[in-house]
């Protein structure tokens, strides 16, 4: 593939490449996370360190909801290309459309991927100046949004 965007045939380019994910989450980036699900609201942090050119150390830590830790860490190594992996959606099952929306983090204008899949569909916001994880997702019942970058 050419395309840096684009991770296999009959799959949708993703929003962001590798490059651009390890620009945009240096050591020390943290976000905090809020999910509703089921009438409950948990949170937690991700955060990125030991970054190079390859991946980083991705930690993911359940927290109140000030961001203080309430469990242990649980720290992984992860790959920049595995993170893009993450929004590489099948092709005809995905539409991207531009738009702007208010987030906890302010207004962002961001790239909306609608997804229809077998159990039903999904629908993720990615901030364009902010390369990584969608700021808020919709899937299966939960809405997941980034409340916080530290």
């Amino acid at each position: 593939m050419s395309d840096p965007h684009v991770l296999g045939l009959d799959l949708a380019p993703t929003p962001f490449t590798a490059d651009e994910i390890r620009a945009g989450n240096p050591d020390g980036r943290r976000l905090l996370v809020r999910t509703r699900l089921e009438g409950r609201t948990t949170y937690h942090c991700d955060s990125f360190q030991d970054g190079d050119a390859d991946g980083c150390a991705l930690s993911q830590v359940v927290t109140d909801a000030s961001g203080t830790p309430v469990d242990d860490p649980r720290t992984s190594r992860v790959t920049w290309r595995e993170l893009q992996a993450h929004a590489a959606f099948p092709e005809a099952a995905t539409t991207v459309t531009p738009e702007r929306i208010q987030l906890a983090v302010g207004e962002v204008d961001c790239l909306r991927y609608d997804v229809q899949r077998a159990d039903g569909s999904s629908t993720f916001w990615f901030a364009v100046d902010r390369p990584g994880m969608p700021l808020r997702y919709a899937s299966r019942g939960a809405e997941v949004e980034v409340v916080e970058i530290a």
